[in-house]
């Protein structure tokens, strides 16, 4: 079951990333929480991303704008360093409550409350009417690019930000998309260089056939999305993600994922 799950998500998420409000990553996330402990989840989701940019960069990364990859990029890639070494921390830590429902125990730990929580955040974020029409000057992609770095790093949510951040640079549609993958690129590669220490703990899951998957699931879909879809609204299909989104994080902080 979590094969198919997940390989669909993957595969209908990609696609429509490519042109969307919303990622990839974004989606995917709780979907691998539903089956894998968070920190598991997080890296997961991380080489799934990474490989799906690297496919879409193949397809559109002679658009990229190398100034605005330079200003966004490099604050972004040490901001997820950081971001990453805190959902490492945050996952040794020990869990805050515990509690018996049903004859089962549950257990709300600091990291599955604070991947939720932002799951939230970002969850309103992507539906809220205002943040559509939110953008930045060009003089602050630097701290567009901590922000969502950062954040990226440590739960994964990074396209909302970055998008709103390069929105005002300029850039053409092709370009836009280009940019925002080049971006996305950097971040996953030095997030994932932190998480190599799951990687152990992933193997061990014997998760490594699901991971293939998901990642060519991900490719059709970006495949698929880039010879097709031109122009999609995208608003009824946010919504409810979004209400997804938040349900899984509330079973997600309280323990029951």
């Amino acid at each position: 079951m979590e094969y198919f799950i997940i390989c669909s998500v993957a595969f209908l998420i990609s696609g429509l990333s490519l042109f969307s409000g919303f990622g990839l990553g974004t989606v995917l996330l709780p979907v691998f929480a539903v089956f894998f402990p968070i920190y598991i989840a997080v890296t997961l989701t991380a080489i799934v991303h990474l490989s799906n940019n690297i496919f879409k960069f193949i397809l559109l990364g002679r658009y990229a704008d190398r100034k605005a990859v330079f200003q966004f990029g490099i604050p972004a890639v040490l901001a997820a360093i950081a971001g990453a070494k805190v959902l490492f921390w945050l996952s040794e830590l020990k869990p805050l409550v515990q509690y018996q429902l049903s004859g089962y125990i549950f257990k709300i730990t600091p990291v599955k409350l604070i991947v939720a929580i932002l799951m939230i955040l970002f969850a309103f974020i992507e539906i809220a009417p205002r943040f559509e029409k939110l953008s930045f000057q060009k003089k602050y992609l630097p701290l567009g690019g901590i922000l969502s770095g950062f954040f990226g790093g440590l739960s994964g949510h990074q396209g909302a930000l970055r998008s709103a951040f390069l929105m005002k640079s300029g850039l053409g549609k092709e370009s836009f998309i280009a940019t925002g993958v080049a971006i996305s690129c950097l971040v996953d590669f030095s997030r994932i260089f932190i998480y190599s220490g799951y990687f152990p703990s992933i193997i061990k899951s014997n998760s490594m056939v699901l991971l293939m998957s998901a990642i060519l699931s991900a490719f059709l879909g970006a495949f698929i999305g880039n010879r097709l879809l031109n122009k999609i609204t995208m608003r009824v299909i946010r919504l409810i993600v979004a209400i997804l989104l938040i349900t899984i994080a509330i079973a997600l902080g309280i323990g029951i994922i």
